[in-house]
């Protein structure tokens, strides 16, 4: 198994969850003064990059997750 796949899945999932993490979540304090959380609002800027930049990292994952599974065997 080539070690350097384990290596760059690693820092693929560390940057996963990074993202994750810095990602806004839920309705933030607007929720603590009556506003609902239920309005529909479009991703903007940071919010709408971290968003796409999830997508690609998982799709990364995972094509990592199969490529050490296929080399294993």
């Amino acid at each position: 198994m080539p070690a350097y796949l384990v290596v760059a899945q690693i820092l693929v999932v560390i940057a996963l969850i990074a993202t994750i993490l810095l990602q806004l979540h839920g309705g933030g304090l607007g929720g603590i003064f009556g506003q609902p959380d239920s309005i529909y609002r479009t991703r903007r800027g940071v919010e709408r990059t971290l968003f796409k930049l999830t997508i690609v990292l998982a799709v990364i994952f995972v094509v990592f997750a199969v490529l050490i599974v296929v080399l294993m065997s």
